[in-house]
C-alpha cells in the first residue's frame, strides 16, 4: 500500500509538473509588468518541462532505479567500484557517452545510481563528465558547423577530460576511497540472473532513452537525419522490447517491481525540485538561447574574444553554470563565434557547458556532498580553460 505521505508528495509533485507544463506565459506576460528576466525563466522552466522531464528524465529515473534492485551491488563493485580494475572501470566510464545522448541533468539519476550502489568516487566522476560530453551526433554537429578541429578537439578532449578528473578524484578523496573499498571487502557476492537477460532489459531501456531524444541534424539528409526521420519507429521498437523482456523473458523475483518503482521514485523526489529551481535561476540570470537574462549576451561575447586567460576563464565559468539541452551548443557557439568568440575559448565553453549547469550543480550537491561538488566543478573549469588556452594557441 502506498503510504499516505508518498502519495501526498507525488501529486504535489505532478500537480507542479501540469501547472508548469500548460504555464500561459505569453497570455501571462501580456497581463502582468513583470521585468524579462522572470519571463524568460518562466519560458525556460515550460520549455524543460515539455521537452525533458518525460522523454529525458522519467526514462533516465527509470534506468537508475532497476540499477539498484536489478543489478546486484557486487557486479558494480566489481567493475567500478573503488577495488575495481582501473583500466577497465576507467575505460567504461569515459565511454558512456558515445552510448547516452543525454544533457547535464539527465545524467544526473544514472550517475547517482550507480554511485549509491557502490561505483567508486574515480569511475563515478567520469561517467559523469563523459555522459552528456561525448555525445557522438553532437561531436559530429560540431565538426561541421564550427570546423573539424574543434570537433576533433572536443573528442579527445572529452574523453581525456573524463579520465582525468575521474583520477583526480580518486586522489583528492582518497581516504574516503580507501574506506570505501574496506566496506566493499564485506559484501558477499550475489547471485545474479542470466546477464542476457539483464542487458536486454537495460538495453530496450537505453534505447528508448537515446532515440526518443534524437535530436534534429542540420543537414536534411545522411544517416543521422535518416534515424532522425526514423525516431518514433525504433523508439516504438525499443519499447516493444522492453515489453517483451519485462513480461516474458526477465526473470522477476517477488516484490522486485514494487522496489524498482520506489527507487526510481525515490531518486525523482529527490531531483526534480533541485532541477526546477536551478531552471528557474538559469532562467533569470541567462535567458534562453537567443534571448536576454540578467546577464546580457553581449557582455558574454565581449568577454570571450582572443585567447586570453580571462578570455578561457570566463567561457568556461559562463558554459559552466549556463543550461544547455543536448546539441544546442552548437548554434549558441556559431553566433558567439560570429560575434568574435576566440576559437580557444569556443573550446572552453564546449568542454564545460554540455557537462555541467546549474541545475546538475544542485544535484550533484545533494548525492556527494559540497566539498566533491566543489571539487569537481573547480576541475572541469581548470581543465576547459588550460585546454582552450593551448588550443588556441595552436
Amino acid at each position: 500500500m502506498i503510504a499516505r505521505k508518498e502519495l501526498r508528495d507525488f501529486l504535489v509533485i505532478g500537480a507542479g509538473f501540469l501547472v508548469v507544463f500548460f504555464l500561459p506565459v505569453e497570455r501571462l506576460q501580456s497581463m502582468a509588468p513583470l521585468p524579462g528576466p522572470v519571463w524568460e525563466a518562466l519560458h525556460l522552466a515550460r520549455w524543460y518541462a515539455r521537452e525533458h522531464v518525460l522523454l529525458c528524465l522519467v526514462p533516465a529515473f527509470l534506468i537508475a532505479g532497476a540499477i539498484s534492485v536489478f543489478v546486484s551491488q557486487a557486479s558494480v563493485l566489481k567493475y567500478l567500484g573503488a577495488r575495481a580494475n582501473k583500466i577497465l572501470a576507467y575505460s567504461v566510464a569515459s565511454v558512456s557517452g558515445t552510448i547516452l545522448a543525454v544533457c547535464s541533468c539527465t545524467v544526473l539519476p544514472l550517475f547517482a545510481g550507480i554511485y549509491k550502489m557502490g561505483a567508486g568516487l574515480g569511475p563515478a566522476s567520469a561517467f559523469l563528465y563523459s555522459g552528456p560530453a561525448i555525445n557522438v551526433l553532437a561531436i559530429i554537429l560540431t565538426a561541421r558547423i564550427l570546423g573539424p578541429g574543434l570537433g576533433i578537439a572536443r573528442a579527445l578532449g572529452a574523453i581525456l577530460f573524463s579520465i582525468v578528473i575521474g583520477l583526480v578524484m580518486h586522489l583528492i578523496f582518497r581516504k574516503d576511497q580507501l574506506a570505501q573499498a574496506a566496506n566493499a571487502a564485506t559484501v558477499p557476492e550475489e547471485g545474479g540472473r542470466p546477464l542476457a537477460q539483464t542487458a536486454l532489459f537495460f538495453g530496450s531501456m537505453v534505447g528508448v532513452l537515446v532515440f526518443a531524444n534524437w535530436g534534429k541534424p542540420a543537414e536534411s539528409t545522411g544517416v543521422w537525419h535518416a534515424i532522425y526521420a526514423a525516431k518514433w519507429w525504433v523508439t516504438g521498437a525499443f519499447g516493444v522490447l522492453f515489453a517483451v523482456v519485462y513480461f516474458s523473458v526477465l526473470n522477476l523475483r517477488k516484490g522486485e517491481t514494487g522496489e524498482w518503482v520506489r527507487a526510481s521514485w525515490g531518486l525523482a523526489k529527490q531531483m526534480l525540485p533541485l532541477l526546477l529551481l536551478g531552471v528557474l535561476a538559469a532562467g533569470v540570470l541567462l535567458g534562453r538561447p537567443g534571448e536576454e537574462g540578467l546577464i546580457p549576451t553581449r557582455w558574454i561575447s565581449g568577454a570571450v574574444g582572443g585567447n586570453s586567460l580571462g578570455a578561457n576563464l570566463f567561457a568556461s565559468v559562463a558554459g559552466a553554470f549556463m543550461y544547455f539541452a543536448t546539441l544546442t551548443e552548437v548554434p549558441i557557439l556559431q553566433g558567439l563565434i560570429g560575434s568574435g568568440m576566440g576559437k580557444g575559448p569556443a573550446l572552453a565553453l564546449l568542454l564545460a557547458g554540455p557537462a555541467l549547469s546549474l541545475p546538475n550543480m544542485l544535484v550533484i550537491r545533494s548525492v556527494m556532498g559540497t566539498k566533491k561538488t566543489l571539487v569537481f566543478i573547480g576541475l572541469v573549469v581548470i581543465m576547459a580553460t588550460l585546454s582552450g588556452m593551448i588550443y588556441g594557441a595552436f
